[in-house]
């Protein structure tokens, strides 16, 4: 009952009142953004989801070239990213418009990060459950170490997720989200059981 009605619609009211919550915040950003470097606020990309179809991700753009290095991971101290770019990644502000993701359907609050299309290809056994649930803003690995992970722990992660979602596992990884954007990923890497 949860995963197929409940999600959905707690999905939509967090999603609707987060937006009206950071309109402020994003109007901030937006002119951080365009103070510090020239292009679009936005940045578009396609992500895998729900059975691999293919969607594209809102992000605000924290890089010089609009994220010209499609595929590799950006690491603190790259010089393609802007320096307003570096808090917006660090606090994961620039991931907030996928809450938009969210109010289309093609994302939820909690479930595995939606990959490149590209990886698909790259799936082991535990990759390919990931894409048995909708992609969500944050997830089992995103609370475990996230990018300190290599990506066959993460699917790992991903896999213990959609086997075991539940209301309270959701709870838990939200509250977690939550001091992770305070005191950083580093600080709870936790390799998941082999």
């Amino acid at each position: 009952m949860y995963k197929v009605f409940f999600k959905r619609i707690l999905d939509i009211l967090v999603a609707f009142f987060v937006i009206i919550f950071l309109l402020p915040i994003f109007l901030i950003v937006y002119i951080l953004v365009k103070i510090d470097s020239s292009g679009n606020f936005f940045f578009f990309q396609e992500r895998l989801g729900y059975k691999g179809k293919v969607f594209k991700i809102y992000k605000v753009r924290t890089m010089y070239d609009k994220e010209r290095i499609v595929g590799r991971e950006i690491l603190k101290g790259d010089a393609e990213v802007t320096k307003v770019g570096e808090y917006l990644r660090r606090f994961k502000i620039d991931e907030l418009p996928q809450i938009i993701n969210v109010l289309k359907g093609d994302m939820t609050l909690v479930g595995p990060r939606p990959c490149l299309p590209k990886q698909l290809q790259e799936f082991n056994e535990d990759g390919k459950k990931r894409i048995e649930v909708v992609p969500g803003l944050t997830g089992l690995s995103q609370i475990n170490g996230n990018i300190h992970l290599s990506w066959e722990e993460r699917w790992k992660y991903d896999r213990e997720y959609v086997e075991n979602q539940s209301f309270l596992l959701d709870l838990k990884i939200i509250f977690k989200t939550f001091l992770i954007l305070l005191n950083g990923e580093d600080k709870y890497l936790k390799r998941p059981n082999v």
